[in-house]
Order: structure tokens, then sequence, then C-alpha cells
């Protein structure tokens, strides 16, 4: 299964070597290159696909940083996943699919707190009954849940979609 994920890993930057212009962005195929990596076991690849789709600039519908925190956590450093969120952060604009990737990255390792602040600002960016809306509500409210804080405003639009 791995060599499968790096056949097509490798598929997906010879395409983007090659790549001039279409519907996609030489970014957004970086992204699924460097997400191909990540399945085939191979972070520090993956790591190199992001930061290219970082240094291309390209559309993408979540800032390659993203990935490329989630990997620097899976490589066992999170002192420089933690220093490339706060720089997402800092620079601001950040998308409701970027907050909710990031959200989901802090819970899977275990920083809760910084994570519903990032839920909580995506579900205030996202536009409101769409899918990623909902997402980052559902994904919030889990993370209340395990912090053990009752249910407020937001809590209380994830009750109104069902």
């Amino acid at each position: 299964m791995a060599d499968d994920h790096g056949d097509l890993a490798r598929r997906l930057e010879a395409l983007a070597e090659e790549y001039v212009s279409g519907e996609i962005s030489r970014a957004a195929i970086l992204v699924l290159a460097a997400e191909e990596w990540r399945q085939a076991g191979q972070p520090a690849h993956a790591l190199v696909c992001f930061q290219r789709a970082v240094d291309d600039g390209g559309e993408v519908s979540v800032d390659p940083r993203a990935g490329i925190a989630d990997t620097l956590f899976e490589l066992e450093r999170p002192d420089e996943a933690r220093q490339v969120i706060e720089t997402i952060r800092s620079e601001g604009g950040v998308t409701a699919a970027t907050a909710l990737t990031v959200a989901e990255t802090l819970v899977a390792y275990g920083d809760l707190r910084q994570a519903h602040l990032w839920a909580t600002e995506g579900a205030h960016r996202a536009v409101r009954d769409s899918g990623e809306h909902t997402a980052l509500l559902r994904a919030r409210y889990r993370i209340r849940v395990d912090l053990g804080l009752p249910e407020d405003e937001l809590d209380a639009l994830l009750d109104a979609s069902r």
C-alpha cells in the first residue's frame, strides 16, 4: 500500500514539474504529492513537497504550512511545528479550511486549548451553513467536550444545523 502512495506521489511531483497552467495550481498538485508521501510513510519527503507548494505560491484550499506543521509534529519536532502555526496566525487571512486543518492537527498532538482557539476562529470565518462551517462546529464541540467546557452559542448553531 505504501508503494502505491509513493508511486502516486512521484507521479504527482512529475506532473507538477511539467505543469504550466490549468484548473488546479502547481502548489495544489504539490500538496497532493505531499499527502501521498505522508501516506507512504515518507514524512521528510512530504515536508519538501509542502515547502515547494509554499514557495510556488499558487492557489490552494488549505495553507501548505498547515501540512508542514502537521508533518513537523509527526517528525517529533513540535517546537518547529508550533512556530509554523504561530507564523500562520500572525500573518492573518487564515481561511476556514486552514483553521480546521490546524485545529485537527493540534487535537491530534494533544494541544486542546490551542485547537479550541483555531476551531472557534475558523467557525467565525466560515460561511454559515457551509460544509466547512459545520465541520468546524463539530470539531470545536468535540474539543469543548474534551476540555469540559459548557455549551455556548456556537454549539447551539451546530444543534440548529442538524
